[in-house]
Parts: structure tokens; sequence; C-alpha cells
């Protein structure tokens, strides 16, 4: 049966559904954005559900593992 879950949204955080701050989802250049200079978690990126990879940043606070990521959360983010 195909996966019918539906796409994130790429402008929200998978784990949490605060906005990203994604620079290329604001229209900037991506050598702007937060990301290129911090540390991400591994235990967050081990968090993403398969659905959310590559189609939604984190948000900062999720990516540095400042609270207690769960895949959990990102099922109870409301569709888009």
């Amino acid at each position: 049966m195909p996966d019918t879950a539906p796409l994130p949204d790429p402008a929200r955080c998978p784990l949490c559904g605060q906005g990203n701050q994604c620079a290329i989802e604001a229209g900037q250049p991506i050598a702007g954005c937060w990301c290129m200079g911090s540390a991400v978690s591994p235990a967050a990126l081990a968090a993403l559900p398969d659905t959310a990879r590559g189609l939604a940043c984190l948000c900062p606070r999720c990516a540095a593992g400042a609270r207690e990521a769960s895949p959990t959360d990102a099922d109870a983010m409301p569709p888009i």
C-alpha cells in the first residue's frame, strides 16, 4: 500500500512544528542560513521521520538538541 502521509511543510521544523528559519525557504542564499555555521545533534537527525528527510529543515533549537526530540512530535504536527 502506498504511503499517503502528507508532505511536511518545508518552512517548519519536522520535529517541533515551529518555523525553521531556513534561508532557502525565505528566498535567501544558503550561505546566509543559520545552519551553515551550526552543528546538528546526531540525536535530532536520528529522530527525523523518514517522510521528512530531505524535505524540511530542523529549527535551530531542535538541531542543537536543546529539546528532547522524539519521532512522535512530528506525528502530532497538523497537516499542511
